[in-house]
Order: C-alpha cells, then sequence, then structure tokens
C-alpha cells in the first residue's frame, strides 16, 4: 500500500522574503511628480480664486460709486465715462459682432481642414500640413492687427466701396480673428474626427458609403462632443481676443450692428483705456474691472455649456 508523500512547504525564511519582496517599496521619485501635479493644480485653482476676487472687489467699488448702476450697466447703450454713461452693449455689441464674422469664417473653414486631414490626407500630406497650422497659429496677435488693417481692409474696400467701410471696422477685424482660430478649431476636431473608430469607417465602407458620406454621416456625427468643444473654445478664444481688435476695429465704442463701421470692443476698451493717464480709484479705473468681469462670466458660461456638451453627447466605443 503506498503512502503519500506530505505536501513539501516553504521554508519559513523563505516565505518570509516572499512577503518582504511583494511589500510596496516607497518611490520617493513618482512621490514628488505626484506632488508637483497636485501643487500644479493647486496653483491653478488658486490663481482662478484670486482672479475673481480682485475682478469681483474692483467692481464692486464700481457700482457702489453711486453714479452707475448694475441695471444700467447690463441694458445701457451708450459708454461715455465723461457724462456718466456706462452701458456695457456699446462694448459688447462690438464684440459679438467680430465674434460672429469670427466664428463664419473659422468653423466652416477649420471642420473642412480637419476632415481633410482626418479622413482625406495621408501620413505624409498631414505631417506637413499640421505644423504649418500650428506655425500659423503661433504668429503674434499685433502681426494679425496690421495685416488686417492694411490688407483685409483695403480689400474690403475696393469690393464694397471706400464710402461704405471704414478704415477701422469690425469685419476685417472678425474675419482676421477667424483666420487666427482657425487652427485652434481645425486641430481640435482633427483629434477628435482621428479619435472614431476605424471599425465604423470600415461598416460603412462595407455598406457601399462613399469616402465623403462616411465622413459626413458616420465620423463626424461620431465626433458630434469634440467638435461642439472646439466650437466653443474658440467661441472663447474670438471673445478674449484683444491687438487684432484694438488696432483694426476702432478705438470708440459704438452701438451698431454695421460691420463696416469702427466700433470698440470690450477688449479693445480694456486696452485703450488701461494705457492712458488713469487715476486709481477712479470711475474710469474701476470700469476697466467691471468689463473684465464680464468678459469672464460669459467665458465661464461658455466654459459650463462646452463642459455640458461633452457630456451629453460623448460615446464610447470598444
Amino acid at each position: 500500500m503506498a503512502v503519500e508523500a506530505p505536501p513539501r512547504t516553504a521554508p519559513v525564511g523563505a516565505d518570509i522574503a516572499i512577503r518582504t519582496e511583494l511589500r510596496r517599496h516607497p518611490r520617493i521619485f513618482e512621490t514628488l511628480i505626484e506632488a508637483a501635479l497636485f501643487l500644479s493644480g493647486a496653483i491653478s485653482i488658486l490663481t482662478t480664486i484670486g482672479i475673481v476676487f480682485v475682478l469681483s472687489r474692483e467692481s464692486l467699488l464700481f457700482f457702489s460709486s453711486g453714479e452707475v448702476t448694475l441695471a444700467e450697466f447690463l441694458t445701457g447703450t451708450e459708454w461715455q465715462p465723461a457724462i456718466g454713461n456706462f452701458g456695457i452693449w456699446a462694448l459688447a455689441n462690438a464684440t459679438f459682432v467680430v465674434t460672429t464674422i469670427a466664428m463664419l469664417v473659422a468653423l466652416p473653414v477649420g471642420l473642412a481642414v480637419a476632415i481633410y486631414l482626418s479622413e482625406y490626407a495621408s501620413d505624409r500630406v498631414r505631417g506637413i500640413v499640421k505644423p504649418i497650422l500650428e506655425i500659423l497659429a503661433g504668429i503674434p496677435t499685433v502681426v494679425y492687427g496690421y495685416f488686417a488693417l492694411t490688407f483685409m481692409t483695403p480689400i474690403l474696400r475696393g469690393i464694397f466701396g471706400e464710402d461704405v467701410v471704414k478704415i477701422f471696422n469690425t469685419a476685417s477685424a472678425g474675419i482676421v480673428v477667424g483666420i487666427l482660430i482657425v487652427p485652434l478649431v481645425s486641430s481640435m476636431s482633427e483629434d477628435a474626427l482621428h479619435a472614431v473608430p476605424t471599425s465604423l469607417r470600415q461598416a460603412a465602407y462595407g455598406l457601399g458609403a462613399t469616402k465623403l458620406e462616411t465622413a459626413i454621416k458616420v465620423v463626424l456625427p461620431a465626433a458630434t462632443s469634440g467638435v461642439a468643444a472646439a466650437f466653443i473654445v474658440a467661441i472663447s478664444r474670438a471673445i478674449g481676443e484683444t491687438m487684432i481688435v484694438a488696432i483694426a476695429a476702432g478705438a470708440g465704442p459704438n452701438f451698431t450692428f454695421n460691420p463696416f463701421e469702427s466700433a470698440e470692443t470690450m477688449t479693445g476698451h480694456i486696452v485703450r483705456i488701461s494705457g492712458g493717464d488713469l487715476s486709481y480709484d477712479s470711475i474710469d479705473y474701476n470700469s476697466i474691472f467691471a468689463i473684465g468681469l464680464t468678459l469672464f462670466i460669459i467665458t465661464l458660461i461658455l466654459n459650463i455649456i462646452s463642459r455640458f456638451v461633452v457630456n451629453h453627447f460623448r460615446e464610447e466605443y470598444e
């Protein structure tokens, strides 16, 4: 009758060695990286809180001066600090006109470039075109401003007439702002389109769809969240643009919807007024912070909309 041998057991010393080997070892380098990343995030949050605090404090001084009310500020259409008129729509209207023109230029062109790079261009062409777009995005905005004033404005005056198009106008500023943000739209949209799984494209081709039909009816709807986020970020960029509108749009508040007339945007007004001789704590000086707070709120609303759109239309594929 055979007797089974007892199971072999590891020596006690070997078991302790295994548990010691499996024990988590401290990684000082990773800990430092984690701390640096946390510090970066904390600095970003604290910087945002500081910006909001400064803008709110100085804006409170503006509205508590007794010379302007919040209702007048939000509904007025005249901005003449010399006589006590502080209607933000005189500046906001020009900002929205420039932004609208810029979006009419940037969104279709940027999306078309993104579709071409994602669906049609070869790797070699993509490697050439994308760096060119990045160079376009890296040009200083002051150069764009003089480009709008000395190149785009003469073209518009030659087409529509010198009596119709003023030397300083929101149309040329808006067109050039649109050119400025084309790389932003195209790059972000191309990333969203490129992230769509290839299996969707292959399935569409298998059903007989052409490349254009696949790009428009399959890939683009699948990347809606990323493309919409790119559009909203581009709108925020256009609203916050400063030097182009300061040089080409005009230097006087004007409540008008005519893009061929001169008008001053919120950012352009801030640049012009802050560069002048304003005494601290004066009504004109404090109005700059009220305009800045308005810009911050508009941008915040756009960012919230962007997050909502991304979360609402996000699709995950396995």
